[in-house]
């Protein structure tokens, strides 16, 4: 090749890998927690930067927003909270930070359950403790994600794809793991009522002194009806929660006989270091925990 066609395939190439770099776009994002900021890293892939509002093992319910988090809200391309209840600082946040842009809300489509608590009805928001509901999330995330950079909707799909592979696979262990345990012993007693949806994917009876939310307060009436019930049902485990105070399940174990199972992550992941770091890891690591100390 002489030096006139090496020069000419040199600045096609250039031009080429400028236009495929002008192409490539990194949307940044905002999550209200991190069980969501990491299905929806890996959902965008390259083609976002994902900031959690709510840090790693904290509490999705009663989170306390910064200065910092009001100018990531208000700078940020996309915002993701999961909703149905979970995230009542989020308003008051946008509205702090000057935000206009509505968030996505990645759990419209999933088939939430009610519950009572002291004669009122509320939604149960931990809807993500089901693998088959994160699947929907997917599907809403590649949607906005899609709309917010068009030019790069092949490569969002391809990664939705392959993280729906993921849940899927998931999906099946659990089913698999949990039911190898004999159903008479699949009860279990934690700190709040997070894991409905786990429980009634997977079968598992949880059992919790308070209910969807930590805001929430027990009276001495529900503590001593609940020790009666896990007397009653015969509940032999108990487990903490990494993100709330753990001393009123320890109070409730103590009078029941209920041996620790050890540290369930129902709703925030660990640090990079710990064994939730993602949603995946999350998971699996619940389910071995559950598995493990109920099939004693």
């Amino acid at each position: 090749m002489n030096k006139t066609l090496l020069a000419s395939a040199g600045a096609a190439m250039l031009s080429l890998m400028m236009g495929a770099s002008a192409s490539a776009k990194t949307l940044d994002v905002v999550a209200s927690f991190t069980v969501l900021a990491d299905v929806v890293k890996n959902v965008g892939g390259e083609h976002v930067e994902v900031k959690s509002l709510v840090p790693a093992n904290g509490d999705p319910h009663d989170y306390e927003p910064t200065p910092d988090d009001a100018k990531a809200l208000k700078a940020a391309d996309a915002t993701f909270v999961s909703g149905e209840g979970l995230e009542g600082w989020f308003q008051r946040l946008a509205k702090a930070a000057g935000s206009s842009k509505t968030p996505i809300v990645v759990s419209e489509g999933i088939k939430t359950h009610e519950m009572d608590e002291d004669g009122e009805t509320v939604t149960d928001p931990h809807v993500w403790n089901s693998a088959a509901n994160v699947m929907i999330w997917v599907d809403n995330i590649e949607k906005a994600l899609v709309a917010a950079d068009p030019e790069d909707a092949a490569d969002i799909s391809k990664s939705a794809d392959a993280y729906r592979a993921k849940l899927k696979d998931l999906d099946a262990s659990i089913k698999k793991a949990i039911g190898a345990v004999p159903k008479d012993k699949r009860k279990v007693l934690t700190s709040h009522d997070a894991f409905g949806y786990y429980g009634r994917e997977y079968g598992v009876t949880f059992l919790a002194p308070l209910g969807v939310s930590t805001e929430t307060e027990a009276s001495a009436a529900d503590v001593a009806q609940l020790i009666d019930q896990i007397k009653e049902e015969g509940v032999k485990v108990y487990f903490l929660e990494n993100s709330n105070d753990s001393r009123l399940v320890k109070q409730v174990a103590g009078a029941t006989g209920a041996v620790a199972g050890g540290e369930l992550y129902p709703e925030a992941l660990s640090p990079a270091d710990g064994p939730a770091p993602t949603y995946l890891a999350m998971m699996r690591y619940n389910t071995d925990q559950i598995a493990g100390a109920i099939s004693k």
